[in-house]
């Protein structure tokens, strides 16, 4: 399937995410990097375009691979120093293992049933699974202009995705892992909600 434009071109993409994020654009990745330590192994699920590696983790001298559908995006890993991997979530081929296995705004393409790739996820931790979820959406705007712009510009290569996470079903879906959860938290201004599970 044909991707979104914003999945085409990383430029577009950081644009995007800057504009939907503004002054806390930022903070969203400082928050999942200020719970990885320096010189740690990272598997970043749905990586998009490395951003949290090449502006954050990089530094920390983690031992980073970066899974993703999206070929250029895997290839920005491997250009970054990093280890990129083209991966379709979707099956159910294990993941690498790594100290922290991090996913950001990623979740909600696993909708209406992402237990699966969660489970993955914490099968392939050996200390903390990161996830943090977008709770404010344009898809899910009250304004239909916003709410048609968010849903069709949402084919990260394996179709749209209609639905989002709000607050409550995320926090719905979490409970599940109730006896996992280590840290939960708003981020970025309120748009994202942060949960730290334990491997």
């Amino acid at each position: 399937m044909s991707q979104s434009l914003i999945y085409r071109n990383r430029a577009v993409y950081e644009l995007l995410m800057r504009g939907l994020y503004g002054r806390h654009y930022a903070a969203r990745y400082g928050a999942i990097a200020g719970l990885v330590p320096d010189g740690a192994e990272v598997v970043d699920v749905c990586c998009g375009p490395a951003t949290l590696y090449t502006r954050y983790l990089r530094a920390k001298s983690v031992a980073y691979t970066g899974l993703d559908l999206n070929e250029r995006f895997v290839a920005d890993v491997s250009r970054a120093g990093g280890r990129g991997l083209v991966w379709n979530m979707r099956s159910d081929t294990p993941l690498p293992e790594a100290d922290y296995v991090v996913m950001q705004a990623s979740l909600y393409h696993f909708l209406p049933e992402p237990a699966p790739v969660l489970d993955r996820m914490l099968a392939a931790a050996r200390k903390s699974v990161i996830v943090a979820e977008p709770i404010r959406n344009l898809a899910t705007s009250r304004n239909r202009v916003l709410a048609t712009v968010g849903r069709r510009f949402t084919n990260a290569g394996d179709g749209r995705q209609a639905h989002r996470f709000t607050e409550a079903t995320l926090d719905e879906f979490f409970r599940r892992y109730e006896s996992r959860v280590a840290q939960r938290a708003l981020i970025a201004g309120g748009r994202e909600k942060l949960y730290v599970l334990s491997a």
